[in-house]
């Protein structure tokens, strides 16, 4: 090896050390930087809409299990394909569909099985991530098709018949190089400031009007 060639090496490991310091990896979603906005927008609709009374489907997670439901389901990949024509009988108050989206082939069929999960005047509510690295989930036999800006999810939702009351989003460019590596976990010297155009994640609250 040169002489070049190894002082590279020793550059390139001397980053990778510095980033694994600076943005340390974490597979744990309620601790990911990228999620910390998204999650206390959902605990706090959630919060609001009361859920003690109320039935909520998950799909393809159980981040919200331990909430006290009423009633709980987790719909997930491959037994509950969200993009095929549904055969669960069930409908419910609350529809949960985070991290998702991207991965379907489908994105308007499964958006339109969304409304037909929830019941009349339910709640869905669903993020997606835009601004982060392509991210294939093969032990679960998902790829990575897809993004979407706010316009882009709300005309998806608009379009299958949901009622969007909410859109948020959130993102730096600080996270944006934060999260190419790995999904980093959030530190204190992170910053939570928001730059409008730089969304890491995007999310929205919408209600099926269905009988409305």
């Amino acid at each position: 090896m040169s002489l070049r060639g190894a002082a590279y090496g020793v550059s390139a490991w001397l980053r990778d050390l510095r980033d694994r310091a600076l943005y340390p990896e974490t597979d744990d979603p309620e601790r990911h930087w990228q999620r910390i906005a998204l999650n206390h927008a959902v605990d706090e609709r959630i919060a609001a809409l009361g859920p003690e009374g109320l039935s909520a489907a998950e799909i393809s997670g159980e981040n919200h299990a331990g909430r006290p439901w009423r009633e709980y389901a987790s719909l997930s990949y491959p037994e509950f394909d969200l993009c095929a024509p549904l055969t669960e009988r069930r409908r419910f108050d609350v529809v949960i569909c985070e991290q998702v989206l991207e991965h379907v082939p489908d994105p308007w069929v499964a958006a339109e099985n969304l409304r037909g999960l929830s019941v009349p005047g339910g709640h869905v509510i669903v993020s997606t991530p835009f601004m982060v690295k392509v991210h294939e989930l093969p032990e679960y036999g998902m790829a990575d098709y897809w993004r979407f800006t706010p316009r882009g999810l709300r005309l998806l939702l608009e379009r299958s018949g949901l009622d969007v009351e909410e859109m948020g989003e959130w993102g730096n460019r600080q996270g944006v190089v934060g999260n190419i590596r790995s999904w980093s976990a959030f530190r204190r010297w992170h910053s939570l400031h928001h730059e409008p155009n730089i969304p890491l994640q995007v999310w929205a609250f919408a209600r099926n009007p269905e009988g409305g």
